[in-house]
């Protein structure tokens, strides 16, 4: 190993580290996605099962078994915590990042660096590389299989289509048919925007077409067999009619992904614009004379993660369903297409200079994340930004970076720097988070000071209900219990004596639904506004 390669492998595991693992223990589950997949990701380790996901004791097959697996392989080694259940894509993300090195490395050689930090830092990778949840097992694998495809359209080279289909195939096993739709419908772009209409069909290799089919077929067919309702649930209801319709309640606006991919780029939105703007600008100029650039696979690279960054954007602001992780597989391509262009840029012996007005939006955009870092802990227990000094004090703060930002990129060094200015606010702002926000990330979002709280308050483990609260509430005190829960609202009123977790002040409500029983006030988490009781068994007397 190189003293270079070295450096490499030290500054990309360092960046990994703190981006992705550090800290995972410091705040509970939020939400109620991760709650859920860790805990059937428990209750299948627990049964044995690596075939059938189970919530609660029964059936959940609205997710494939990747991230499941992964998980049950984490507690395995490290319990059943809510850390472990985030390490899975942890590392899928570093897996990700160290594909993009490679590819760089092997293809485009002298920015692998660049290219590998670039897709590390942006926000959405970060932020779900820190989730557990199935949305980066999707990315890591469908950014494996569009470079892998591309190293074999480049190089020719079958074992490179051949990780292309295994991809694949992992990607039908993280979330479905998305991942094989999403790439043909990249690769068809592609093929037109080149005029190389047989592109596609030289892709379909049947070697690697059984390939893919010996990896993923299995897991379906057999949790078909014990299962025979998953080709309803989870085909036509949890992606047919999840993309058609608003089914699961996830409606937003035709142009929603817009805001949400440039946000999910930062800090690199600008300079991303300003690549595909160029790439495009010069394919629409040079289309009509498409076959000078038959060869030229330095630009038809850049046309590539433009199609890779455009089509899971248009797809699914189609879907009436939408998720901010939707769009992740779109993230990666970012990355890549910023890296292809600053290494044309920088190999250029005569490069136009940076517009200012690109290099002032840049910085702006890159420090503007650490306002919200600072101020956290009052955004979650305000929900609104502080007036006066923290304000000034953190707007100061972020005009200090986006100046030295803005001063250095204008520099000689110019677009050499990029790199390693942009990922300072990245850094600060991550670790103002972490030191500042996450014991009230923990108190305000998760459920896992509630449940502690709860058990202190308990001789013995007693069922437990909710009576109109939030599904995160439900999944995340679930999980943290390891029991499954009843809702009062569905008619699941535990029989025997239990505990009801209820909004602030429902004594009255509760005492209602169980008429007869004794109903004993134990405590109230402000944080979350919610009370809990004690209910005693049917058929006790009534006292206050």
């Amino acid at each position: 190993m190189t003293t270079r390669t070295r450096t490499d492998v030290l500054l990309i595991a360092g960046f990994c580290a703190f981006l992705f693992f550090y800290g995972l223990a410091q705040f509970g589950l939020v939400g109620a996605d991760e709650p859920r997949y860790a805990q059937v990701a428990r209750e299948m380790l627990e049964r044995h099962d690596w075939i059938t996901p189970v919530l609660n004791g029964r059936p959940w097959l609205e997710k494939p078994p990747l991230y499941y697996w992964q998980a049950m392989l984490a507690y395995s080694q490290f319990g059943v915590t809510d850390w472990a259940a985030r390490i899975p894509a942890a590392v899928d993300a570093t897996l990700m990042v160290v594909a993009v090195y490679l590819f760089f490395r092997r293809f485009r050689h002298s920015l692998e660096v660049d290219a590998a930090l670039i897709t590390a830092s942006c926000t959405g990778v970060i932020g779900y590389a820190r989730a557990a949840s199935m949305d980066m097992a999707l990315a890591a694998v469908f950014t494996l299989g569009m470079l892998a495809w591309w190293a074999w359209r480049e190089s020719g080279k079958r074992v490179y289509l051949a990780l292309f289909y295994v991809a694949m195939a992992l990607g039908m096993l993280a979330k479905g048919p998305v991942a094989p739709l999403l790439a043909g419908a990249v690769i068809v772009l592609h093929a037109a925007a080149t005029r190389e209409f047989r592109l596609p069909l030289k892709t379909l290799w049947l070697p690697g077409v059984l390939l893919f089919c010996a990896i993923s077929l299995p897991w379906y067919i057999a949790v078909q067999v014990r299962n025979p309702e998953f080709f309803r649930v989870f085909i036509l209801e949890h992606n047919l009619a999840r993309f058609s319709s608003d089914l699961y309640h996830h409606r937003a606006p035709f142009w929603y992904y817009v805001p949400v991919t440039a946000l999910a780029m930062l800090p690199w939105t600008v300079f991303v614009l300003a690549a595909l703007v160029q790439t495009l600008r010069v394919w629409w100029t040079e289309r009509r004379s498409a076959t000078a650039r038959e060869s030229d696979f330095e630009f038809q690279f850049r046309l590539f993660v433009c199609g890779w960054l455009v089509v899971p954007v248009i797809f699914f602001s189609i879907s009436q369903s939408k998720l901010p992780g939707y769009i992740l597989p779109a993230v990666p391509a970012a990355a890549l297409l910023l890296a292809d262009y600053l290494r044309h840029h920088l190999q250029d012996e005569s490069p136009e200079p940076l517009s200012k007005w690109l290099v002032v939006f840049h910085a702006l955009l890159a420090a503007a994340p650490f306002v919200p870092a600072l101020l956290i802990a009052h955004l979650l227990v305000d929900r609104r930004l502080p007036g006066g000094k923290p304000i000034l004090l953190a707007l100061a703060a972020a005009f200090v970076l986006a100046s030295g930002i803005a001063l250095t990129l204008v520099s000689k060094r110019g677009l050499r720097m990029l790199r390693f200015m942009t990922l300072i606010p990245v850094i600060l702002s991550m670790g103002a988070v972490l030191r500042i926000g996450s014991t009230d990330l923990d108190r305000m979002l998760s459920t896992r000071s509630l449940a502690g709280e709860i058990s202190t308050k308990e001789t013995h483990s007693f069922p437990f209900a909710v009576f109109h609260v939030s599904r995160e509430l439900e999944y995340g005190l679930t999980f943290y219990r390891n029991q499954p829960s009843m809702r009062y609202e569905w008619g699941q009123i535990p029989s025997e004596e239990h505990l009801v977790v209820t909004p602030e002040n429902w004594q009255a409500e509760v005492t209602k639904q169980t008429a007869g029983r004794r109903v004993l006030f134990l405590g109230r988490y402000g944080p979350q506004h919610v009370d809990y009781f004690w209910v005693s068994a049917a058929g006790s007397s009534h006292q206050h």
